[in-house]
């Protein structure tokens, strides 16, 4: 049986959880499509959440790796179409850094595309009652980091697929952020269940509008 793995952070930013770790931890080892879901715990740290990854990635060598990230204030589930090179945080990670104009890898391609197929995902996702959408920026803090870091890492490897998830906010994160949007824990994972099984079966992506206007 081969293996997905799915992870989750580390609480930062004053919060005292990070709701992507708090459902991610949920889904160790379940079975979706006869692939063993293990998930894993990275810090929200620049550098140090690549080294983390990398070592899960080599030890697994899993078939699909989808990394989930907290997106306080988007209203859905947000799976990521691009990750761009470059590391500019608007404030201080877990450790204290904070980058500002720093490649994520030094004179790597500008940007990555998502290697899993983000619109079927949103589309299933939305069949199953969960409000979901493509997201065209995962920022750039380590969410950003950790998505252009996993796709260099797997880059060229056709049977190995990856890509970053967002997640809103936790009800009880929200209700210290008056007028913040948030999602229920059973929502986001009934989700992200579904979301890993479209991962896991879908070879080719679908045709539908998932672009903006700004």
């Amino acid at each position: 049986m081969r293996t997905v793995l799915v992870t989750g952070f580390e609480p930062f930013g004053g919060e005292a959880v990070n709701p992507s770790w708090e459902v991610v931890k949920q889904l160790e080892g379940m079975t979706i499509e006869n692939h063993r879901v293990v998930t894993r715990q990275l810090p929200c740290v620049f550098g140090e959440s690549l080294t983390a990854l990398n070592a899960a990635i080599d030890e697994l060598a899993p078939a699909a790796i989808l990394a989930i990230g907290q997106a306080g204030g988007r209203v859905d589930i947000t799976v990521e179409r691009v990750a761009i090179n470059v590391d500019d945080a608007r404030i201080p990670d877990n450790r204290g850094q904070q980058p500002v104009d720093v490649p994520v890898v030094a004179d790597g391609p500008a940007a990555y595309f998502s290697s899993l197929p983000i619109k079927a995902m949103v589309a299933a996702l939305k069949e199953a009652g969960v409000p979901a959408s493509v997201s065209q920026t995962a920022g750039t803090f380590v969410c950003n980091h950790v998505m252009y870091g996993l796709l260099h890492k797997i880059r060229g490897q056709a049977n190995v697929k990856g890509g970053f998830i967002h997640i809103p906010f936790l009800p009880e994160q929200a209700a210290a952020h008056p007028g913040a949007a948030s999602m229920a824990a059973q929502t986001v994972q009934r989700g992200l269940e579904r979301a890993i099984a479209v991962a896991i079966r879908q070879q080719a992506d679908i045709k539908m509008t998932g672009g903006t206007t700004h």
